[in-house]
């Protein structure tokens, strides 16, 4: 076998097993004495030396072997200074700092070595070399104060201070140095000293503790407020426009009661730092705003609505509100400038909550002329333009309505009109809003000539009828023929404006023309709704009483089409007072029966004699009603294959067809078969249960 290839372990288990119980016991038997240092004690003078040396020996070994170790050095100094000796202690500390000169915490050790044992000229010889040599270290300079603040001497320590304050410490030096003068009482000299530190560090940070100290520790209102206005107006922008300053600001002035001061703080934070603003990507100016800045401006906006919703009223909680909505808008017409929907909230958002005034206004409008400014990309395409089309609208019935300027709302129209490309399309809602507009100016010439500029330029059917109803309404009747001449030069098909210029006939007495009108439409080669216009022409004939021609143009409308529910008024007609009685009523649905069934038209013809039934039983007796019950067909159901578009079969299908009693004698005889095999069906049925049933009863008799 080869040497590197894996051999296989004893996995048996061990003869004898060892538990962690045994370890432990194992361990703690063996483990080592600990060997206590002897305890020495001294009877005399000579012993006392003895001990000394040894114990300097030990520190001057541990010094040789470590030189550069300031915990021996210390160590040893502590040991001198145990024993009373003093000047051997300094001696150490000496010749530690010749080994390590710029070792803070060594001089530090020195220093209060000297203050333990009250040698106080001695510690402010050791601080005063210390901060000489080191003086950007800042508790050598905290220890030098402290020193002098507790021995009492004041102009000392304010002369450390001085010297501390040349090399332009931290804020917390400074803060130190303002909180010694305010403990002596001397409350101006610590302004004046603060007032330095933030003209040395002029920042929103030092601005803010300097009005903070004023405000907690001077008890100096007016200083403080002082201290904010200035950091809003002497800071650098970068400086002052931060969430921190405003929300300080306005916090001081709410516990102090001065809340309209507050919310005028809040509300131009609101407008100088957007707020409100969730998740908007940084344009402009503000994309050197850092993620932390824009946390604590939404937490300044969050403390603006607590603000308001603790010491506002409504309309200061709406404001706050609104200024939200605000800029949540702008994010999105922002996104996408043709996002028509969101401009449509927008103004009317600003619309609803505006106050009145020019300054309400010109939001308004300044939203609505941003909004129309965003033209659809494609001239081609009406689909684009179908909701950009509604801002002119809008802003129009804005001005209109709640501004009351008709001049400015029909400018608006103007522009929109000429901004459409009526070459491609154009829209009639524009147009007639435009006119009507010039009607309630009292403009009826400018509303005239718009709505015959819209006629040539667009030409649609709502231009035509509302042109007609606004002469119709003026009483000027031959404006609307002729008006109607040009509806129907251009749309010859539409019945319902052939219908709608008889119908003005009609209403001035004018019979001939609308019958002529109608004898015109009806003559025309193709129509929307025939039907509709047939019908209007036979009851106008049927209102005027003239029975001849209402069925001349029965007979016509036949011959055009054999429709059933011609039929069916055709008889309905004759069978009324007007028309010639029920004779002749019978006599038409027997003529259209005839013709259905040589048509082969079964559905029609049931649809007919259900209604000739039903008219049986309102104007005829039992035997005529009998007559047509007996005409009535039965249905039956069938199969037949269905076939697809290119005749592949598809499989049987099911389906109900109608019977009629005098349909020929073959059709009978197929019946006839189908109800014989049928009947033989049942029989054979009833004898099967007749000869089980038997079976059943001689099984039990056995």
């Amino acid at each position: 076998m080869s040497s590197n290839q894996a051999r296989v372990k004893n996995r048996a288990p061990a003869p004898i097993q060892i538990s962690a119980e045994q370890i432990l016991r194992e361990a703690a038997e063996r483990q080592e004495q600990h060997i206590l240092d002897p305890i020495v004690k001294i009877h005399d003078a000579e012993e006392y030396q003895s001990h000394l040396r040894d114990r300097r020996k030990h520190f001057e070994d541990n010094i040789r072997y470590r030189r550069e170790h300031i915990g021996n050095w210390v160590k040893y100094a502590r040991f001198e200074e145990e024993n009373r000796e003093f000047e051997r202690a300094r001696s150490v500390f000496e010749r530690a700092l010749e080994v390590d000169v710029r070792n803070p915490e060594l001089w530090l050790r020195y220093a209060e070595l000297e203050m333990r044992n009250e040698f106080i000229n001695r510690a402010r010889n050791v601080l005063d070399r210390a901060v000489q040599l080191l003086p950007r270290v800042d508790f050598l300079w905290y220890k030098y104060v402290y020193m002098e603040e507790m021995v009492g001497d004041v102009p000392k320590c304010r002369a450390v201070f001085d010297r501390w304050m040349d090399w332009m410490p931290d804020d917390n030096a400074w803060m130190s140095y303002a909180r010694f003068e305010g403990r002596c009482g001397h409350w101006d000299q610590a302004k004046e000293i603060m007032k330095r530190y933030a003209n040395t560090y002029p920042s929103s940070k030092s601005f803010m503790r300097f009005a903070k100290w004023a405000e907690f520790e001077a008890k100096d209102i007016d200083l403080a407020r002082t201290i904010y206005e200035s950091a809003l107006v002497e800071l650098e922008p970068e400086e002052s426009r931060q969430a921190k300053v405003f929300g300080r600001f306005a916090a001081f002035e709410e516990r102090h009661g001065e809340y309209e001061r507050a919310r005028v703080i809040y509300k131009h934070a609101t407008k100088l730092l957007h707020l409100g603003r969730q998740e908007i990507q940084p344009t402009g100016e503000e994309e050197e705003v850092s993620k932390w800045e824009r946390e604590k401006r939404n937490e300044l906006y969050k403390a603006y609505i607590a603000f308001e919703k603790k010491r506002g009223d409504k309309a200061g909680i709406e404001d706050i509100v609104i200024t939200g909505q605000r800029a949540e808008y702008e994010k999105r017409v922002n996104a996408d400038p043709q996002d028509y929907d969101a401009w449509f909230e927008y103004a009317k958002m600003e619309e609803e909550n505006g106050l009145e005034g020019a300054d309400s206004a010109n939001k308004v409008r300044e939203v609505y002329e941003r909004a129309i400014a965003n033209i659809p990309p494609s001239m081609e395409e009406k689909q684009l333009w179908k909701r950009y089309i509604y801002l002119w609208i809008y802003y129009a019935l804005y001005e209109e309505l709640q501004r009351h300027d008709l001049d400015r709302a029909s400018k608006i129209y103007d522009a929109c009109i000429d901004l459409i490309p009526h070459s491609k399309f154009s829209f009639s809602k524009i147009w007639i809003n435009a006119a009507k507009l010039h009607i309630r100016r009292k403009d009826l010439v400018s509303a005239r000539k718009l709505l015959g500029k819209a006629i040539g330029m667009c030409g649609k059917e709502k231009i035509f009828t509302e042109y007609i109803a606004l002469e119709l309404a003026l009483g000027e009747v031959d404006r609307c023929r002729a008006l109607y001449t040009n509806y129907l030069k251009a749309m010859p098909h539409n019945c319902r404006s052939w219908s709608k210029y008889a119908d003005l006939e009609k209403s001035v007495g004018e019979t001939e023309r609308c019958r002529a009108i109608f004898e015109l439409a009806v003559s025309q080669p193709a129509l929307d709704m025939p039907e509709m216009l047939w019908k209007n022409y036979i009851d106008f004939e049927i209102e005027e009483g003239e029975r001849e021609n209402v069925r001349a143009l029965f007979e016509r409308l036949l011959q055009k089409t054999g429709h059933v529910k011609v039929w069916i008024s055709f008889a309905q007609f004759e069978g009324t007072e007007v028309g010639k009685g029920v004779a002749t009523a019978r006599e038409i649905f027997q003529r259209a029966d005839n013709e259905m069934k040589e048509a082969g038209l079964k559905e029609e013809r049931v649809l007919l004699l259900d209604a000739w039934r039903v008219f049986e039983k309102d104007k005829g007796d039992a035997v005529s009603l009998a007559k047509v019950d007996a005409m009535l067909p039965r249905r039956v159901k069938r199969k037949r294959m269905r076939m697809d578009d290119n005749g592949a079969e598809l499989g049987w299908e099911e389906y109900f067809d109608y019977h009629f009693p005098d349909d020929s004698s073959s059709n009978a005889g197929n019946l006839k078969i189908l109800e014989m095999a049928a009947k033989w069906k049942q029989a054979q049925q009833a004898q099967e249960d007749s000869s089980s049933s038997s079976e059943d009863e001689s099984g039990d008799e056995s």
